[in-house]
Parts: structure tokens; C-alpha cells; sequence
């Protein structure tokens, strides 16, 4: 529930690409772990009677073993340090040289090793260790105005923690929690139970059914801890979606001041002199319009919904559950491929894209997870592409696309065009051909290049007999930056085809939990013996792919 980093990950692909992805939070050895060890020792040897230095000299004899016992890594040494720091300075009865302290140990460690300069791992050991040192006390100090004080310390540590490393956070990640707070108080209570009977397990480890059983009981808690995370990260509104960078910083930092700043009880009485008047009020200011533009669902999905996107993308794969909805822009022209299962998430992807109009819509077939969203771009589209039709209910679907203003078009191998400065092709299904039927095996296949678009092929819901008909006949060649993969991930895949095109990134457009069991571990092992990234939206939600440099960019909406 706390600490870990927030970065880019560089990931050498195929093709001399470098494939730079960002995404949420990765979770590390905390440094509440090590502070509750060095609390468990403190408490103890003072049980015993032993004295300060007595206490201090045994805590850091078991956060030293601590550290040794879960492997010294570069972020356990970290989390070790900082909360060593936070904690001593606070048990040995001096907060006021915690500052310091701290100082001290950050100065060493980059002496050691300069180049945690440039970590966002590091800036937030130490950004949390400080917080906990001088900003936890005075709001907890504040907030005993409206609470008992041992409810206000509880909500002031991790309060604290988010407030100041917020803004770093904003910097790499694209989300900023709402409920972070309150699931680490629920979380709190089973984290030192967890840690403790964890801890005497591995120490009980000559002693194979003591081990057991103490691992068996460190399950319950370690299930707290996990259950409170997993139900709260799927609360509405239960995080605000962010570009990252030094804008969305600057905004959380306002933002988190102000709290700050309105929570801390001011000193010297409540006589407040003009100046510091003017602030709370300018705080209280911030904090009044920031909720009065009501929750971060209807911010986001009304005026501000395009904030949710960097500016750079090219293709977009968004979250429609089971099925397929696929963006690309070139030059302020837009492709769409496929529609969805059902209009309101395509809406919503379109929104936050800043989309309201579709120049090329691509309906690849006429399966109800491809095209049952069409309903959301009816009377914007200006082009439909369209396999072949196999029901009355097809062709009165095309009939209201092109009442609504669209010019359709019968998709068939050979056939290109412009998007913007892109240009696209369709390879499959081939011109007259009657091997296969309306459905699956005859998917439009499209390919994009140029403009800002990455080389990028979209397969539909081919079989792997058309697929190898396709490698046949379409001269495909290799390079492919982004791929997306067949038939939502299924099993029936054609693996020479996907060694041809050696992609550097696979996208799986799938719904989470389907009953097809899609992605298949078939077609996984297939691209990861390839080495694609595979992104998919079950797991990563909305991911949006662009080119920089040279470079492949990849951000999605969330870890998986």
C-alpha cells in the first residue's frame, strides 16, 4: 500500500526500436516495513527495560538483518535508510534534528551512488521520510481541532506522505489516488501483524512445521492488506487520471499545499497576522474551486477529458471491453477501426481523445463486438470502409451511416489511401474472392505508415487459415511497430505470421475476465518468444502509442 516508484521502463524491442512505456505505480519494500520493525524492536527492548541507547542499538542490529533477510536491493536499502532516519528521529525524542538527519543519509547514499539522483524511487524515500518528520506533527497537531489526537496521527502520516510526494508522483505517473489515505488506515492495522509473523517465519526456518505454521497465519493479514488495495483501486472515483509531467505537478502541488496549509493550526494562538490571513484564505480559495468543479469522474469525462491524453499519440486502443475500437490520427485526421461492443465506452474514449469526428471508419466485420458502438460516431463519419455484409441488419446499418453523411466503400485487397499525412492500404479480404464467408476470415485488414504513425497492421478476427492466405498473398515484409493481434488474443493464430512481421509492440484489444478465456497462453508464448510487448486492455486499460525520435511511445491508463 505505500512506498514504490514511479518511472518509465525502457525495453529494447525487435527492429532496433526503443519501446518506452509509462505507467502506474510499481510497488517495492516500503519503508513502513522497515519502520515497523524498528518500532517492534524499540517497543520490545523497552518491555525488557533496556534503555535509549540500548533500544537504538539493537533497531538498527534488526533493520540491518531486516534488510539482509529480504535481499539488499537498491530500493530495500533505500526504504531502510529513510525510515531508519524518520523513525529514530522521532523514538529517540529529538524530531527537530530528523531534518538533518535525513540530510545527512540522502547526501551519503548519492555519494555512493549519484545516479539515484535521477530515480523517482529515490526523490520519494526521501520526499515521504521528510514529510513524516516535518509535516506529519503539525498536521496532525492541526486536524485535533475536529478529531480525538490519535485519530488525527493516524490520518496525518499518511496524509502527509501523499500530500508531499504528490507532485513527484505526477511527474512519471499518470494517476493521482483519491482513496489512498483511507485504504492505507484500513490497510495499516493488518501491516505490522503481516510483517511481524512474516518476519518470525523466515527466522523460524530450521524449524520447518513452526515455519509453516507461522506462514499460515501471516495469510490473513497479508489478505487484508491485499483485498483493502484491490476493492479500493476499483472504487468509483477512486483516482484521477493525469498527463504526466511538470504541468500536472505544479497543479498537485498547488493543490496539496493548500491542504496543508488550511489543515496546519496556525501558532501563536489563533491571532492570525495579515499576510498569513491572506494565504489560508488564498488556500481555502484553491481547495473551494478545485471540488466545486465537482468529482474527477464529471471533470474529466466533460470539458477537461482531453487532459487525460498526451498530446503526442498516433494509435489508440481503447477499453471497450470485448472487442475492438482502434484510433488512429495523422495530422489532425482520424481513422477509426471497429467500434466496440456497445456505444457508451467508445463515446468516452472518443471524449478523451478530443475526437468528434471520424474521417475514416473501418468496419472490419459485422460481429457485434466490431461494430455494435457505431451508434456513437453515427452522423460524423466521412468514409466507411466495410467487409462484406452477411445480414438484412448489416446493410441497414450501413444505411443509416450513410444517411448520417457517409460514403461507403467495399473493402478489398489493393485498395489505399491518405490520412492526413499517413498513408493506409487494405490487404485482405482479396477482390471477388468466395473462400470464405461474411464474418471472421473476412476481416478488412488495414496497414498504416507514415504522418506520425508508427508502421502498424490491424488483423481483425482472422483464423490461422486465413492468415497464412494472407502471408501468401500480401507480401507483407517485416518492421511492424505495433501489431494487433487477431481475434482479440484467441488460440486459433498463425505463429509464421507473426514471426514475419516481428512487431515491437502487440496490442490485445480484449475485456477483462471474458468467457473465452482470450488472451490464449498460445499466442502469448508466441510473441514473447518474439520479444513484442504485449499491452493489453484488460490489463492496462486505454493504451495510446505514438513516435518520438525515432523512438515508440507507449502510455496506458493503468498497470498490469
Amino acid at each position: 500500500m505505500t512506498g514504490g516508484s514511479a518511472e518509465a521502463e525502457e525495453l529494447g524491442a525487435n527492429n532496433g526500436r526503443i519501446v518506452r512505456v509509462y505507467s502506474p505505480l510499481k510497488s517495492t519494500i516500503s519503508g513502513a516495513n522497515c519502520a515497523i520493525v524498528v518500532g517492534a524492536m524499540f517497543g520490545l527492548v523497552a518491555l525488557c527495560g533496556g534503555g535509549r541507547r540500548l533500544r537504538v542499538a539493537i533497531a538498527v542490529a534488526a533493520l540491518a538483518g531486516f534488510v539482509v533477510l529480504v535481499t539488499p536491493e537498491p530500493s530495500v536499502i533505500r526504504a531502510a535508510v529513510m525510515a531508519g532516519v524518520a523513525m529514530l528521529s522521532v523514538l529517540l525524542g529529538r524530531p527537530s534534528a530528523g531534518a538533518g538527519m535525513l540530510a545527512l543519509c540522502a547526501a551519503g547514499i548519492l555519494i555512493v551512488d549519484p545516479w539515484l539522483s535521477s530515480t523517482p524511487g529515490f526523490a520519494l524515500s526521501v520526499v515521504a521520510s521528510g514529510a513524516l518528520i516535518l509535516l506529519a506533527p503539525p498536521l496532525a497537531h492541526g486536524m485535533e481541532r475536529w478529531m480525538p489526537r490519535l485519530v488525527a496521527l493516524a490520518v496525518a502520516v499518511p496524509l502527509a506522505a501523499q500530500l508531499a510526494c504528490g507532485p513527484i508522483i505526477a511527474l512519471f505517473a499518470e494517476q493521482q489516488s483519491l482513496v489512498g489515505v483511507a485504504a492505507n488506515m484500513i490497510a495499516d492495522p493488518a501491516a505490522p501483524i503481516a510483517t511481524v509473523i512474516g518476519l518470525l517465519a523466515c527466522l523460524a526456518a530450521p524449524i520447518p512445521p513452526l515455519a509453516d505454521l507461522l506462514a499460515a497465519s501471516a495469510w490473513l493479514p497479508a489478505a487484508w492488506i491485499a483485498t483493502t488495495a484491490t476493492v479500493s483501486a476499483e472504487l468509483p472515483l477512486a483516482e484521477l487520471s493525469l498527463i504526466p509531467g511538470i504541468g500536472s505537478a505544479l497543479l498537485v502541488a498547488a493543490v496539496s499545499a493548500a491542504f496543508a496549509v488550511v489543515l496546519i493550526r496556525p501558532g501563536g494562538g489563533e491571532v492570525l497576522i495579515t499576510p498569513l490571513r491572506w494565504v489560508r484564505g488564498a488556500s481555502a480559495a484553491v481547495l473551494v474551486v478545485v471540488f466545486s468543479l465537482g468529482t474527477s469522474h464529471v471533470l474529466l469525462a466533460g470539458p477537461l477529458a482531453t487532459a487525460t491524453s498526451p498530446d503526442g499519440w498516433s494509435i489508440a486502443a481503447c477499453d471497450v471491453g470485448q472487442g475492438d475500437a482502434l484510433v488512429v490520427r495523422s495530422e489532425g485526421e482520424v481513422a477509426l477501426v471497429d467500434t466496440g461492443p456497445e456505444p457508451g465506452p467508445l463515446e468516452d474514449c472518443l471524449r478523451a481523445l478530443g475526437i468528434d469526428r471520424v474521417d475514416l471508419l473501418v468496419l472490419t466485420h459485422f460481429d457485434l463486438d466490431h461494430v455494435g458502438g457505431v451508434d456513437a460516431v453515427q452522423g460524423r463519419v466521412g468514409q466507411v470502409l466495410h467487409g462484406p455484409p452477411g445480414e438484412e441488419q448489416d446493410e441497414q446499418m450501413l444505411a443509416r451511416l450513410v444517411a448520417g453523411g457517409a460514403e461507403p466503400v467495399d473493402a478489398s485487397a489493393g485498395l489505399f489511401g491518405t490520412l492526413g499525412g499517413a498513408s493506409w492500404k487494405v490487404l485482405w479480404p482479396q477482390r471477388g474472392s468466395a473462400i470464405f464467408p461474411p464474418g471472421n476470415d473476412s476481416s478488412v485488414v488495414m496497414l498504416f505508415e507514415g504522418g506520425g504513425v508508427p508502421k502498424s497492421l490491424y488483423l481483425g478476427d482472422l483464423s490461422a487459415q486465413a492468415q497464412r492466405m494472407l502471408l501468401r498473398t500480401a507480401h507483407l515484409g517485416n518492421g511492424f511497430a505495433v501489431v494487433k493481434v487477431a481475434h482479440h488474443g484467441s488460440a486459433d493464430q498463425d505463429p509464421g505470421l507473426y514471426e514475419t512481421l516481428r512487431p515491437s509492440v502487440a496490442v490485445i484489444s480484449v475485456g477483462e475476465g471474458n468467457d473465452y478465456g482470450h488472451p490464449r497462453d498460445e499466442i502469448l508464448a508466441v510473441l514473447d518468444a518474439l520479444g513484442a510487448h504485449v499491452l493489453r486492455t484488460d490489463q492496462q486499460g486505454r493504451v495510446l502509442l505514438g513516435m518520438e525520435g525515432g523512438e515508440l511511445e507507449v502510455w496506458t491508463d493503468r498497470g498490469g
